[in-house]
């Protein structure tokens, strides 16, 4: 699993704004997504993401600058050119305060626009591709094949059971923005469990404390989704 807890510095590192887009196209199999394996070496390497990375100046600020960067980056990362009045928004992430690397991450969806050519990786930052249905991914996940991220996972999780991707576009755009800032906690036998409000751990990391669940445990043999209440 990508370690995305060590290697920080004392205190906390610096919060950087970044965007995301997670496209979708329809085929036989049901809605698949793009996804790109980071190399190693570089933040998060080895892990399969969607494309995205750091909002720049030249996006501007706000959700606006963000829709941009998702625009800009999955450009520059796929070669595909998207229009980002279509980007639906609909997450923000905020990472644990131990985290070495802390960028909050504005989630957007997007269908494949038509006529789109064939995705085009560098083979540096970006060492490889595939096309999946999210259930599919969570499988090889489950089964130790590939290395997700909690918002990652969580955003197959979302979409998994959609049957196409209007479904899949407008559930996310009767939801809205889902906001999660991440806390950390383990159980007594070291399984790392990731926190959302309203969780009755989120503030004070008791994971025995009575009262809602939100929460992701990254067990090993498993991760699993806990979410009820609240």
């Amino acid at each position: 699993m990508v370690d995305f807890l060590s290697g920080g510095a004392r205190g906390e590192a610096p919060v950087h704004d970044a965007a995301t887009v997670v496209l979708v196209r329809d085929t036989r199999r049901g809605p698949e997504c793009l996804m790109l394996r980071k190399t190693r070496g570089q933040a998060f390497g080895g892990a399969w993401v969607f494309p995205g990375g750091r909002v720049e100046d030249v996006d501007g600020t706000g959700l606006a600058g963000a829709r941009r960067a998702a625009v800009r980056e999955a450009q520059e990362e796929t070669g595909l050119e998207l229009d980002a009045d279509r980007l639906v928004a609909f997450a923000h992430w905020t990472p644990p305060p131990e985290a070495p690397r802390r960028y909050a991450t504005w989630f957007f969806l997007a269908a494949l626009p038509e006529g789109a050519s064939d995705v085009i990786v560098d083979g540096g930052e970006i060492g490889d591709h595939v096309w999946t249905t999210p259930a599919e991914a969570l499988d090889r996940h489950r089964a130790g094949e590939i290395e997700l991220l909690p918002p990652t996972w969580m955003t197959l999780h979302r979409i998994a059971a959609a049957p196409d991707v209007a479904t899949v576009l407008a559930d996310v755009a009767a939801g809205g923005v889902e906001r999660y800032a991440t806390r950390i906690a383990a159980t007594d036998d070291g399984v790392l469990v990731a926190l959302w409000a309203p969780d009755a751990a989120h503030e004070g990391g008791d994971l025995d404390a009575p009262g809602p669940r939100h929460r992701l445990h990254m067990d090993p043999a498993g991760w699993r989704l806990e979410r009820h209440g609240g």
